[in-house]
């Protein structure tokens, strides 16, 4: 088979279900915070893990990307809501690189320790509840291998763990689905009911045109695809996607 038949019948394979992608935003409904805390039973069965709302994809670096900026002022609306609702449980992760990181094999420098770019935007920082969040710092794309022990953090929240994540920030198909699923994974190990919910006015990816990244030689990267196709594949893990969520 022809490189140009291959292609044409990934095309024409594929098609039904990116309609389908495209389609399943408007059946999105949005989710209203009261509820969630009033589904849990209280603010201290909610948490909310914020995922790599730093400098260097938001602002400024060789990562930035004015996309995932455009998530930050939801991120800090939502959190200004957790914080008027009683929800103190929060977790801020941020990739931050050691000098030599093994990621930089795959990615370009970014967001290396002691950078501004490894610190939370401006816009989390004048948060008045700031200080009291959970500071998760990673060399990883994944958060589960490092000694801030995310999973420790939750798992000593009141109750023996929430029963309702919240989780937002990027990259979608990246940071944000290693940080949603594995949860999700693990409960489901457990037989724990676990109610994760990912709101998509707060999560986004980058952009790489194939031209772009044939000029920088890196790997392209369709956003508005890639988003899609992780936004349904946690989806398909039992994690609830909704549009917004609303005080």
């Amino acid at each position: 088979m022809s490189n140009s038949v291959r292609e044409q019948t990934l095309i024409d394979a594929g098609l039904p279900f990116v309609r389908y992608l495209a389609a399943r935003q408007e059946a999105e409904r949005e989710e209203s915070l009261s509820k969630i805390i009033a589904t849990a039973g209280s603010p201290e069965k909610v948490a909310i893990v914020v995922v790599d709302v730093i400098n260097g994809f938001c602002v400024s670096g060789a990562l930035a990307s004015e996309r995932v900026g455009a998530i930050v002022e939801p991120i800090a609306e939502l959190l200004r809501q957790a914080d008027r609702q009683r929800i103190t449980n929060i977790a801020l992760l941020c990739d931050t690189h050691t000098p030599h990181a093994e990621e930089f094999h795959q990615f370009a420098v970014h967001c290396v320790q002691g950078t501004v770019e490894a610190e939370p935007v401006d816009a989390l920082k004048a948060l008045p509840a700031y200080t009291s969040y959970k500071m998760v710092r990673k060399n990883s794309i994944s958060p589960w291998f490092n000694p801030d022990d995310l999973a420790g953090w939750l798992g000593g929240l009141p109750g023996g763990g929430p029963h309702t994540v919240i989780v937002v920030g990027d990259c979608t198909d990246l940071c944000t689905y290693q940080v949603a699923v594995p949860l999700k994974l693990s409960a489901n190990q457990d037989d724990r009911p676990l109610r994760i919910v990912v709101p998509r006015d707060c999560v986004q990816t980058y952009d790489l045109p194939l031209d772009v990244a044939q000029q920088v030689g890196a790997l392209p990267h369709s956003g508005d695809l890639l988003h899609e196709v992780f936004l349904y594949h946690m989806s398909l893990h039992g994690i609830e996607v909704v549009s917004h969520i609303a005080p």
